[in-house]
């Protein structure tokens, strides 16, 4: 069944024109705020509600290409992001993808719990779980069919593939991936680095949008880490035994 999934989902992507750009973002606020916060979100959660909040003010970063009716650009009221959660399941490794809709009006604690909660609870208990298995199970042409139908309506497409995608392989040592989806954004982020920077590799459908968006959204997207995003963790109750960034570095 794992292998089935990953197997479907290339196909799914395969009719997508990726183009991929990679920039070093400066995370020292957020990396700091982190730091300081007693239960400091993820950072799978944090770029999710990041690029949310980029796409809120973006309309190309909600829009899909769709070819039903008729081939055409199709854009969503709401941003829709696809996690990509690694998990074990009766002895074999897996991905499945946690659907986390209008990220950009929840708090980054609920993103993050969002996430963890798909980390850990039964696949029952994941709606999105759910229903990406019951295609999985379905025979051959029945899979195709309705990934034929998830992928060219635009309102099934946003529910099949979300309007972008976050997924990561950091927690395994430094890295640059460039994974496929049929969605159609993709960000990827590495390890965060002794000078506080972060290699992100963000991959989009051609036929949605040009490089020079891509360019904008990057660095878009690093001055929201920086500023609403690092303000939002500052506001988390911090470690008790917290001290002033400044004091400790007076210290060493």
């Amino acid at each position: 069944m794992p292998r089935r999934l990953v197997a479907d989902l290339m196909y799914a992507s395969s009719g997508v024109p990726f183009v991929s750009l990679t920039r070093s973002l400066n995370v020292r606020a957020v990396v700091e705020a982190r730091a300081r916060a007693a239960q400091a979100p993820g950072w799978a959660a944090i770029f999710v509600k990041a690029f949310a909040l980029v796409a809120k003010t973006e309309p190309t970063l909600r829009t899909l290409h769709v070819k039903l009716p008729w081939p055409c650009l199709y854009e969503l009221p709401r941003s829709v992001g696809m996690v990509a959660i690694a998990r074990v399941e009766k002895g074999e490794d897996c991905v499945l993808f946690e659907r986390v809709c209008a990220a950009d009006e929840m708090a980054l604690s609920d993103v993050d719990a969002l996430i963890r909660r798909a980390k850990t609870a039964p696949l029952h208990e994941i709606p999105s779980f759910r229903k990406t298995l019951c295609v999985t199970r379905l025979p051959l042409p029945l899979r195709r069919l309705a990934w034929a139908i998830g992928l060219n309506f635009g309102r099934q497409r946003a529910n099949f593939c979300g309007s972008f995608g976050v997924t990561s392989v950091a927690a395994y040592g430094p890295s640059e991936l460039h994974a496929l989806s049929p969605g159609p954004f993709l960000l990827s982020y590495g390890v965060i680095k002794p000078d506080h920077t972060v290699d992100v590799v963000l991959r989009w459908d051609h036929l949605v949008c040009d490089a020079a968006l891509i360019a904008q959204t990057l660095t878009r997207l690093e001055h929201v880490l920086s500023g609403e995003i690092a303000a939002e963790l500052g506001a988390i109750r911090p470690h008790a035994d917290a001290r002033p960034v400044r004091a400790a570095g007076n210290r060493l």
